[in-house]
């Protein structure tokens, strides 16, 4: 069980730095590592969806979840039914993975091609949060994914919270890799006739489409 959520607080972590682990150390590209605890909290905090990654026997499995980050912890929610979140709530490790794709970096050639992005890896073991404070989890991930919702939405019955499994991970175990700027082709391909750059990858809210059994004239939601 976890205890209540601690809203923005450091949570014993906030000075400690991201990445310095032998498991979390980047190996690959070392330049591109970012130590900096709040680029991990900002990376959290502008993604909707991560990857949420277990083994299970001898089979890995990669699960795309809603996620919401609690000060120096991220939630996630699921099924009670589910077989990866009950494997979690028992204590499997997990990797969650969230990545925010900023451009498409076109070199002359392809091997010098590359993206791109920031993202942000967690390692640890998932603890459930308990009868007490899953609502409040419930709403802090909804209001992530979409701010204002929650104080809208009919209140969740006994039944749906039951069937509900909130898990948290702690920012203990962490990592965070960054890559910014134009292509970095070597200089005998500089005179190649190929457009070369940048092509920026930007991720928006589109026009909202309302239910078609939608009863009341009602405004959508703004952000």
């Amino acid at each position: 069980m976890v205890p209540a959520l601690s809203g923005d607080s450091p949570g014993g972590h906030g000075t400690d730095e991201v990445g310095r682990t032998a498991r979390t150390r980047v190996r690959r590209l070392p330049d591109l590592a970012v130590h900096d605890r709040a680029a991990l909290h900002a990376i959290l905090d502008a993604g909707r969806v991560g990857h949420l990654a277990i083994v299970d026997g001898d089979q890995p499995y990669a699960v795309p979840v809603g996620y919401a980050r609690d000060g120096e912890r991220v939630l996630v929610h699921g099924s009670t039914g589910s077989r990866l979140f009950r494997h979690l709530a028992a204590g499997a490790p997990a990797c969650l993975t969230v990545t925010q794709l900023d451009g498409l970096v076109l070199a002359r050639s392809a091997f010098a091609s590359s993206m791109n992005y920031r993202c942000a890896m967690v390692l640890g073991r998932a603890a459930t949060v308990d009868d007490e404070a899953k609502l409040a989890a419930l709403e802090r991930i909804t209001e992530h994914l979409l701010p204002g919702r929650w104080a809208r939405l009919r209140p969740p019955s006994a039944k749906e919270i039951a069937a509900t499994l909130v898990l948290a991970m702690p920012l203990a175990e962490c990592s965070v890799k960054v890559s910014a700027g134009p292509p970095d082709d070597p200089d005998e391909d500089l005179d190649h006739p190929v457009w070369a750059g940048v092509v920026p990858v930007v991720e928006s809210l589109g026009a909202p489409e309302p239910d078609p059994a939608l009863r009341f004239d009602l405004p959508p939601p703004e952000w």
